[in-house]
């Protein structure tokens, strides 16, 4: 529907933040470790906000949120300063959250068609959990870990491309190698400040009351809560009511929003310039000067698409998957180096078969990538059938040695002998007469069942084209 014909336009900015992958914490040497279990293990003076300490800012979180400014074109800053944003939580234990307001790293840019307003890095809370043996508890592992904040401009307008940005942010954070990014962990959470108004108002820039949807941790979540919160908002305009300014969350059982508290505005932070962190300017320190932060870039997921569609045929939706996960992408390269001839049947057979088995939770690199080319060059030469192709591949994937003796041992070559192909043919003929008799009468079907019968026999080892050819030869004319 054209967007003019509708009663309401949503407009939807976007605030995401995202972990970055760093050794140690934004301003201690503590461990940044996602996957850490036991609670409050990765903790110091420093990151519980005990008096007396200072903070030491960590170059390497730095360096990527440049690497993100400078791969969506924005204009990073010279100057910059952290500032204290002062609210009282529990996980909090400073009392503030050390982070920037005023002079963002990153200011602009533009990803995936979405312009964007800023980049800027902060500090991330500790975890709370409200369902241990009816109490609240405190994990402070992730409290003073570097936290990538991007805020888009309020240029987005339904739940579909809102996603699409979602996901290109997380694959250029893994590309970069600023942060994995899973959101399962929590590494990446999406915050969506949706309002409606009428076309005629949004074309002005008038975009309606906005309510804030926080912590949504799937791009399924932020999908359906977009939708629920646009339709929401429509319902209690078109009741004659008022949309309420206010932070909201997602119930997923109920599949709705829920009210939590009235939204915050950056004056009830009372921000102030950070007192104990030196003020920076980035163009005196080496390692972030631009021809060094871009040398580091390397092929960014756009750059990869194009030169993939282009140099191997694949289709839009094709290349999304090599994209989306680069180290597949990185070990089809490795497959197909310097052999043409099997890109097609490399490109076809990770996508739907070894990517199935890697599903089961195999790594990519199970098999070696000098034995996954070997399996293609016999699938070229019609030594191996599709069928003994997947047995090989899966075999190959178990022992990781070999595939032609791996095949050869488990009498996956596929069979182009004629003269031994003909014997098979003639006994399934023999023991299959009432099918001969259906297909002397006209019943096609019952040629795809001898073929299938000589698949059988054989395990799948035998050349179809050469069994159909040879089945035709001495099944008598059909009617």
């Amino acid at each position: 529907m054209d967007k003019n014909s509708r009663k309401y336009i949503a407009t939807i900015g976007l605030e995401i933040h995202a972990e970055l992958k760093t050794e140690s914490k934004m301003f201690c040497h503590c461990r940044n470790d996602a996957d850490e279990n036991h609670p409050n293990i990765n903790i110091c003076p420093i990151c519980m906000g005990h008096p007396g300490t200072l903070p030491v800012l960590n170059k390497e979180a730095i360096k990527h949120v440049l690497k993100i400014g400078y791969a969506i074109g924005g204009n990073i800053a010279d100057f910059t300063e952290w500032d204290r944003k002062n609210y009282f939580y529990p996980d909090i234990p400073k009392g503030y959250q050390i982070s920037q307001f005023k002079y963002p790293l990153v200011s602009g840019g533009d990803l995936s068609g979405v312009k964007l307003t800023r980049i800027h890095l902060e500090e991330d809370t500790a975890q709370s959990t409200h369902d241990t043996h009816h109490k609240s508890l405190i994990n402070f592992n992730r409290a003073g870990v570097p936290l990538m904040e991007l805020v888009t401009e309020p240029v987005i307008h339904d739940a579909d491309t809102s996603v699409r940005f979602a996901k290109e942010l997380q694959i250029l954070l893994r590309y970069v190698g600023a942060g994995d990014a899973n959101m399962e962990k929590g590494e990446m959470r999406v915050e969506a400040n949706i309002s409606i108004a009428t076309p005629e108002d949004t074309e002005k820039g008038k975009f309606g009351v906005k309510t804030e949807v926080k912590n949504l941790n799937s791009f399924r979540v932020v999908e359906k809560a977009i939708n629920y919160e646009i339709e929401r908002q429509t319902n209690l305009l078109e009741n004659g009511e008022k949309v309420i300014q206010e932070t909201r969350g997602w119930d997923d059982k109920r599949g709705e929003t829920f009210s939590q508290r009235a939204k915050e505005s950056s004056h009830d932070y009372r921000y102030f310039p950070e007192p104990d962190i030196p003020k920076m300017k980035i163009s005196e320190i080496e390692e972030f000067k631009k021809e060094n932060i871009i040398k580091e870039l390397g092929e960014l997921p756009w750059e990869k698409k194009n030169r993939f569609k282009r140099d191997y045929g694949m289709t839009d939706k094709e290349v999304d998957v090599f994209i989306e996960k680069s180290e597949i992408a990185e070990y089809f390269e490795r497959v197909v180096k310097g052999n043409s001839k099997i890109i097609k049947l490399a490109k076809d057979y990770i996508l739907n078969v070894y990517i199935g088995l890697l599903e089961k939770g195999q790594n990519i690199n199970t098999i070696d990538s000098k034995y996954f080319a070997v399996i293609m060059e016999m699938i070229y030469d019609k030594l191996l059938s599709s069928s003994s192709a997947k047995s090989t591949i899966e075999l190959t994937m178990k022992y990781n040695s070999d595939p032609r003796e791996i095949a050869e041992k488990n009498n996956l070559i596929q069979k182009n002998d004629t003269d031994e192909i003909k014997k098979i043919v003639e006994e399934i003929i023999e023991s299959n007469q009432n099918v001969v008799e259906d297909y002397k009468k006209g019943k096609t079907a019952s040629l795809q069942f001898l073929i299938g019968q000589g698949m059988k026999v054989t395990k799948g080892s035998v050349n179809p084209e050469i069994l159909k050819k040879i089945i035709l030869d001495l099944l008598p004319p059909s009617a």
